[in-house]
């Protein structure tokens, strides 16, 4: 897949719609991202055993930015969309800037376990830090760790992420919800902007439509992408 669709999104804002956005659009980050994962579905979910192929990102409460391998399709009339073809022409060489809100993790080894743990790649490098100065670390810690991180995903996506552009403009916990079980789904969610170098067009081309990190189905991996020079 070398093509897709870039939409934006917003719940109506009509007296019918209105009337259940407390509902759809709950208080409180985690509740909206909970909210979103299952609403989000009625623009794409036309089949019981379809798999999901979209990726978004809620821009502010009730809008977010999707970008999907099919066109969304309103059957419920909640939304005001706006779709475009997403099929970026690229070359090896090309510059662009970019805006990405991922879930980055790292897989350990655990000793007398056959499968690995994985780990929140900001918290298991302050977990080597002691108590007491984690939080003083914290902000030399979190963009070296995160830098290195999108050079991995750059490696085996078709870029070369550059590393002196790069701003890391939050990084957060975010506790979603579960409907139908205990407790809630606890992840970390880094925003990031920067700079990138195309180096295999092809292969970055089908990373952005597959979308970067976890926790995707709740608002992270999409890289939102637009020209450097």
């Amino acid at each position: 897949m070398n093509s897709g669709f870039l939409s934006r999104v917003a719940l109506r804002r009509d007296a019918a719609v209105q009337a259940i956005a407390a509902l759809l659009v709950p208080q409180g980050e985690g509740r909206q991202h909970g909210a979103a994962h299952h609403l989000l579905w009625t623009l794409f979910g036309d089949t019981p055993d379809r798999r999901r192929d979209f990726l978004w990102r809620q821009t502010e409460p009730a809008h977010f930015m999707v970008l999907s391998a099919r066109e969304p399709v309103d059957t419920h009339g909640l939304f005001d969309i706006e779709s475009r073809t997403f099929a970026p022409v690229l070359k090896e060489g090309d510059h662009l800037r970019f805006l990405l809100r991922a879930n980055a993790t790292v897989d350990r080894k655990v000793p007398g376990r056959a499968r690995s743990q994985r780990h929140d790649i900001v918290m298991d490098a302050l977990h080597r830090i002691p108590p007491g100065q984690r939080a003083q670390a914290r902000d030399e810690v979190v963009p070296p760790v995160i830098a290195a991180w999108l050079a991995r995903q750059g490696v085996r996506s078709g870029f070369c992420p550059d590393a002196d552009a790069l701003n890391v403009e939050s990084c957060d916990m975010l506790r979603v919800p579960r409907v139908r079980e205990t407790g809630a789904a606890t992840f970390g969610v880094v925003d990031m902007t920067g700079e990138l170098r195309v180096t295999d067009p092809a292969l970055f081309m089908s990373a952005l439509l597959g979308g970067y990190g976890r926790a995707r189905a709740f608002g992270c991996g999409l890289m939102l992408i637009r020209r450097a020079r």
